[in-house]
């Protein structure tokens, strides 16, 4: 881990707490609407990240409550088990032996790049194995944090994959879909509460944590709601309404924590790694258009779904930019793009551990 002790006072280290937030609070919507401006994916995670960073290297010693970043990270829990819907499974059912191959093939050219990321030591220890996991970046981090990586670092490469993949594939999308015409989806920040599946939506995510915490899961919060909105949702069937007021305060306090631990060195630190992190994306995306390559020519796919499909994160994007075009198969898109992330979660520890004994000196 990289020594974070010592870090020189900064600007805001004199500052009153009342100052602190208050600029935390504004320079986070001043950059989550450039980033939603900008027509980047997941704006309400990163913009208050970025902004936790600049307050964070500059001497800030706030920090959000630790009650409240363990219910955002079971939010992100439940978020997940209730995107997970039957028609996904259904497809997943239809190719699972191609599915697990595509997510077997992309797990391990990442692992690959993570591990001579790790070897190499331009992020220390498994960082750059979970920073180079394909697919659902803010549960990469949160997971990462339990498994002993640097989570500042884990959330730097990611967010940054996250960003190159959604650019890239609305370029790609482009040369087959022209989207200028196509108005964004609306999401209305407060739409009616359905009581039921609110509350089955809270009731699971606050039973999931103490869950979690009871079997003593790896993050605990995250993993144990996640396990019972999964039973909840796909075993019984009941729906879980998360509106998207809860949704971006659990991402704008997953960002602050992660954000406010940054320092001067840290910062630094990503800066002078950062050309080669950007190599090493570029390296698993071109990877990932080969397989999307590979699919369309042996099985007849068409190439946007299959590049879509084999895409290495950015679901959120991947999933608008395949309800944009009536010839992209969303099902097949989803469900390829959902078993590599449950492929990383079930595997991505394992992976870590063998990387860490590896690189052992």
């Amino acid at each position: 881990m990289i020594d974070a002790s010592a870090t020189p006072p900064g600007f805001f280290s004199t500052k009153p707490r009342g100052v602190q937030w208050a600029a935390l609070v504004v320079l986070s919507l001043a950059l989550s609407a450039a980033i939603e401006l900008a027509g980047l994916p997941a704006a309400a995670l990163i913009g208050p990240m970025l902004a936790a960073i600049v307050l964070g290297s500059s001497g800030s010693g706030e920090r959000v409550p630790r009650p409240v970043f363990a219910t955002a990270q079971a939010i992100v829990g439940c978020l997940i088990a209730a995107s997970i819907e039957i028609e996904i499974v259904i497809a997943f059912l239809d190719d699972w032996m191609l599915f697990l191959g595509v997510a077997a093939l992309t797990v391990a050219a990442s692992s690959i790049l993570g591990y001579l990321i790790s070897r190499w030591r331009i992020l220390p220890g498994t960082t750059g194995v979970w920073g180079s996991a394909p697919g659902a970046a803010s549960a990469m981090v949160l997971m990462a944090g339990a498994f002993g990586a640097d989570q500042r670092l884990v959330a730097f490469m990611q967010y940054l994959r996250v960003m190159m993949v959604s650019v890239a594939a609305a370029l790609v999308a482009g040369l087959w879909v022209d989207t200028s015409g196509i108005p964004a989806p609306a999401h209305p920040w407060f739409p009616p509460i359905a009581p039921g599946p609110f509350a089955t939506a809270l009731l699971v995510a606050g039973a999931g944590m103490a869950a979690g915490r009871l079997l003593r899961l790896p993050t605990p919060n995250f993993f144990g709601a996640m396990l019972a909105g999964f039973a909840v949702h796909l075993g019984l069937g009941l729906p879980l309404q998360l509106p998207p007021w809860l949704l971006s305060g659990s991402y704008v306090a997953i960002g602050w924590t992660i954000g406010l631990n940054f320092n001067r060195r840290i910062v630094a630190h990503a800066i002078r790694a950062l050309p080669k992190l950007v190599a090493s994306i570029a390296a698993l995306m071109a990877f990932c258009a080969g397989l999307g390559y590979l699919i369309h020519r042996l099985l007849g796919v068409d190439p946007l779904t299959a590049y879509l499909a084999t895409s290495p994160g950015g679901m959120d994007s991947v999933a608008i930019i395949s309800a944009a075009s009536r010839d992209v198969n969303i099902s097949f898109v989803m469900a390829l793009q959902m078993a590599r992330f449950l492929f990383v979660l079930v595997f991505g520890a394992p992976i870590a551990r063998l990387v860490a004994r590896t690189i052992k000196p």
